[in-house]
């Protein structure tokens, strides 16, 4: 006796396998450990912030921000600058970095070498308190091939006294 498999049970093995494959992929490139749900290589580190008394508690002053500092609380005097870089890839670039509100104004942050990267530097104008966000996708584009549609989140809170 013959067994025969449909062609829609094919499909459906074959679209689990590719979507399951997409979180445990290694990125090649360059990238951060932000948000993400699937693991990623070791970014680049930033130096790390000092600590500081503040109102939140776990506020810290950094005047350099990275990928690996998604989710802190960091404080600023009105008059100090923050840069921001976050190393992408071409596959995974990450978008331009934004502040909510009129706490912090856009400064010059000079040039992007590498594509996917993003680089951003805010000057801290008023008391209060801002969110700086980016995203980036999660899994790398590869024509011809089923991707993923996950984003990595990467943002910090920003306190300005």
């Amino acid at each position: 006796m013959r067994r025969t498999i449909h062609h829609t049970t094919l499909a459906l093995a074959a679209l689990t396998l590719a979507l399951a494959g997409c979180g445990s992929q290694t990125d090649s490139g360059k990238g951060g450990n932000g948000n993400a749900v699937s693991p990623s290589p070791t970014p680049k580190k930033s130096p790390p912030a000092s600590p500081t008394p503040g109102p939140t508690g776990g506020c810290t002053t950094a005047s350099t921000l990275g990928a690996a500092d998604s989710g802190r609380t960091v404080c600023l005097a009105v008059g100090d600058t923050v840069r921001i870089s976050l190393d992408g890839t071409a596959k995974r670039p990450w978008k331009p970095v934004t502040a909510n509100g009129s706490v912090l104004k856009a400064a010059n942050s000079g040039f992007v070498l590498q594509p996917g990267d993003a680089s951003a530097a805010f000057k801290a104008v008023a008391d209060g308190k801002t969110r700086l966000q980016s995203t980036r996708p999660l899994c790398a584009k590869q024509p011809g091939q089923v991707s993923c549609l996950g984003i990595q989140e990467w943002w910090v809170t920003v306190v300005v006294k």
